[in-house]
């Protein structure tokens, strides 16, 4: 079950919220009696209700906004239990002087916005001995590692137990938190009024992550990278599986440099069988894989790891999409004839999506230029694939058949920026931008004015994520469905 936080400042907007989210499926409701202005009308918020309510009133110092005196702060929380509120919030310091009355059920809490304290099975006992009938565990998330401390308290506990991690390290332990026995998790109204870090809302909670359809046999999938907040490779995974009616679930996990290794060590443990990887890991993952096929081995770069049987299986789906994509874009192979060779490539970027493409288009028996805004990067790539380098500031002097962008340069929020000045594109050039957001880049539209044959990133990110479905599920993922997901989700971020 999902419990919504609401937290206005009126009473009026707190009932409508009340209302709409009833009427959208919500079972339960969350009302932060300390969000609202002047007095608190306990019987009107309470009255006709349309469905259970946890009332909590929280204490600046507990990350609240309750400003009033520790007194009146007490009489509200007793008065409603006496309302006969379904759950009432009871911080550890003040759960002893509010005795258990009718059938209101007791949640004690504690909360932590420093730290995922060491002592979790401590603090647990110490709530376990204040009449609870759930415990209430919410601290900050530093590493991934205090996702699987909390899921596995969660998981023992001989107290039903709501255990959250905050933060975006944490979303995960929100994600997953009903697998391992939570009885219920929470998440806010919209997306843009979160009251609790790391909180997402109860519309992705219900259409993207299919909270209250996740059991104990529900397979777990996820993209790693930092930052993440930007990666909308849970959107078309998670719609894949459902067009294919799938009981798995694909989470967003950000996962620091430093915690790498032990992140992939201890993976399994909440049941990941797959993970995409991304910025800034690709490179990083490689000392962890058991084995790497053999275009993670001449790129240098992994983009997707398979936990089989205790093996860490490493591929790489960026290098098949973009040359499926370039292929398409000249006609396909005709008459044994490879479209690709012979060719010259002009690929900007010598990060993991530049690699994965200059790999593939040498093996392709194309010329290839490599260039990058940090010189020694693209020495370095172009030593390991056997090619040739120019300087950044000469990239337009390249009299180049593919033009390829594997920079960050014109993505969301800098779309006035190109990597490439618009009047050295020339109309025999296939133009391939490998950024997804926006589709429409400012070099796309550039290159289209000049009429020039262009690839899109979203094109090469449906390909590598349908490449990556198959290896998770070991069917053909659909494409149309993660396109259509993808470009609507670009297109609501405009507005």
């Amino acid at each position: 079950m999902i419990c919504v936080s609401i937290g206005r400042s009126r009473h009026g907007m707190v009932l409508a919220e009340h209302r709409h989210l009833v009427e959208q499926g919500a079972q339960m409701v969350e009302l932060r009696l300390d969000y609202i202005r002047g007095d608190v009308n306990l019987r009107r918020l309470l009255a006709n209700r349309p469905s259970p309510v946890l009332i909590t009133c929280r204490r600046e110092v507990d990350g609240g906004k309750f400003a009033g005196s520790e007194q009146d702060r007490l009489v509200l929380l007793r008065t409603a239990i006496a309302e006969g509120a379904e759950y009432i919030d009871l911080e550890e310091d003040v759960a002893a002087s509010i005795p258990r009355f009718g059938k209101t059920k007791r949640v004690v809490s504690l909360h932590d916005f420093r730290k995922t304290p060491d002592n979790l099975e401590e603090i647990f006992q110490r709530l376990s001995r204040l009449d609870p009938d759930i415990i209430k565990i919410c601290t900050m998330a530093n590493r991934p590692h205090d996702n699987v401390r909390m899921l596995r308290l969660i998981q023992k506990a001989t107290v039903p137990t709501v255990g959250v991690c905050m933060g975006d390290i944490g979303v995960p332990s929100r994600i997953l938190a009903g697998r391992f026995g939570a009885p219920f998790t929470f998440a806010t109204f919209h997306h843009e009024r979160t009251l609790a870090p790391g909180q997402l809302s109860y519309d992705d909670m219900v259409n993207v992550y299919r909270y209250d359809q996740i059991n104990e046999q529900t397979e777990v999938y996820g993209v790693i990278a930092d930052p993440i907040g930007h990666s909308l490779s849970p959107l078309i995974h998670n719609a894949a599986f459902v067009e294919r009616n799938l009981n798995k679930v694909y989470l967003p996990i950000r996962v620091p440099r430093e915690d790498l290794q032990s992140f992939l060590e201890e993976a399994t443990q909440l049941n990941i069988k797959g993970i995409s990887v991304t910025i800034p890991h690709k490179e990083g993952v490689l000392g962890a894989l058991t084995k790497a096929d053999q275009t993670v081995q001449g790129i240098g770069a992994c983009n997707t790891i398979v936990f089989d049987q205790g093996q860490r299986l490493g591929y790489n789906t960026d290098c098949r999409a973009a040359m499926e994509s370039l292929e398409e874009s000249l006609g396909g192979v005709r008459g044994g004839h490879d479209p690709l060779t012979g060719k010259t490539a002009l690929v900007m970027g010598a990060g993991g999506v530049g690699k994965a493409i200059a790999y593939g288009l040498i093996r392709r028996g194309t010329q290839v230029l490599l260039t990058d805004g940090q010189p020694r990067v693209a020495e370095r790539l172009a030593k390991r694939l056997t090619c040739r380098t120019i300087d950044w500031a000469k990239r337009h002097t390249v009299s180049a058949d593919i033009l390829v962008n594997g920079t960050p340069v014109g993505m969301h929020p800098n779309v006035d920026e190109t990597p490439f000045p618009k009047h050295h594109l020339r109309p025999a050039m296939v133009v391939f931008d490998a950024v997804y957001n926006p589709e429409s880049t400012l070099l796309v539209k550039d290159a289209r004015a000049r009429n020039c044959r262009v690839i899109t990133g979203v094109d090469m990110f449906v390909r590598q994520a349908c490449l990556q479905f198959k290896l998770f599920t070991g069917q053909d993922g659909p494409a149309e469905t993660m396109r259509s997901v993808i470009r609507h989700k670009i297109a609501a971020a405009k507005y």
